[in-house]
């Protein structure tokens, strides 16, 4: 499964829901979609969401857009909240190696690896951790640290696309 972590965010919108079509349109996706947000929204209303992402970000491929449709799957909750992640627990259902990813603001890595964690969710688990990677070298150390608590190196991957933006200005 692929669960992503921030899922009605300008990231999601601008990025990840044209990415998604794309991998479904070269047939590499096809696994169980979860998106998890604090927004009370329903699966249909995340649809919605992407619908439009795709018609203003991508061209909106409808057989794709169905297919995408129908491996995602929506959850709303706190992420400083058990059941937010109990509710994940429940729809991985008997998935294997999923794919946690963060797209999230940095403050809250620690609360949603730790989250996953307490909730069983980091068993045989990645995790893809999106936007700055710490705002200096302690910071990325801490950031670091916490990770390898619930997870092992060859199940990190981190992305950090502004890393080099200052230099290349």
């Amino acid at each position: 499964a692929l669960v992503f972590f921030g899922a009605t965010g300008d990231l999601a919108y601008k990025k990840i829901f044209p990415a998604l079509q794309a991998m479904i349109q070269r047939g590499h996706l096809h696994v169980p979609i979860i998106g998890v947000a604090s927004s009370p929204w329903s699966p249909d209303q995340l649809k919605a969401r992407a619908k439009d992402s795709l018609e203003k970000h991508s061209n909106l491929d409808p057989a794709a857009y169905a297919k995408l449709c129908a491996q995602l799957d929506y959850i709303g909750g706190n992420y400083r909240v058990p059941a937010t992640f109990e509710k994940l627990h429940q729809a991985l259902g008997a998935a294997r190696r999923p794919l946690h990813y963060l797209a999230i603001p940095p403050s809250l890595f620690s609360t949603v690896v730790s989250g996953l964690s307490k909730s069983g969710c980091v068993k045989d688990a990645r995790v893809v951790v999106e936007k700055p990677f710490g705002r200096d070298l302690a910071s990325a150390q801490a950031l670091n640290l916490t990770l390898h608590r619930f997870f092992p190196e060859q199940a990190i991957f981190r992305i950090d696309h502004y890393l080099g933006k200052e230099p290349v200005q």
